[in-house]
């Protein structure tokens, strides 16, 4: 396996396991959270208006949903399968996307400490560096 693909492959399983380990994660802890947007018939389960009359329980259905679907989690499984596929093709990722994704988690681990964000570096830097290399 050459350098790039190797690079690309590794990139994209971290990016797997944060995003799939976020959203089983959260699935364990907010399960109940979970299956009451099934009970409210899921259409508008989660308000996007803030009304003054919020209650813990409005806040903790926020928090389920940002956390969970609405979180990074998704957009991170969709981009670790598309590098898997490229890597596997042998379709070079930009540098660009690394950094992007490297500096978005730096950013996220400042503002949420202590935080996993920082684990999203090593994908973006491994990016980097298959962009980088000479096949």
């Amino acid at each position: 396996m050459n350098p790039r693909k190797r690079l690309l492959r590794w990139a994209s399983g971290i990016m797997l396991v944060l995003g799939t380990g976020h959203l089983s994660l959260l699935t364990l802890i907010a399960w109940d959270d979970m299956t009451r947007w099934a009970d409210r018939g899921m259409w508008a389960a989660v308000p996007l208006v803030l009304t003054d009359a919020q209650t813990v329980e409005s806040l903790q259905n926020d928090v389920t949903f940002w956390g969970g679907p609405g979180s990074f989690a998704v957009p991170l499984i969709l981009l670790g399968c598309l590098t898997w596929h490229l890597a596997g093709r042998g379709v070079a990722v930009p540098a660009g996307l690394g950094w992007g994704l490297a500096v978005w988690c730096a950013l996220g681990g400042v503002l949420l400490v202590p935080s996993p964000f920082f684990a999203g570096i090593v994908p973006g830097a491994l990016i980097i560096l298959a962009a980088r290399s000479n096949d």
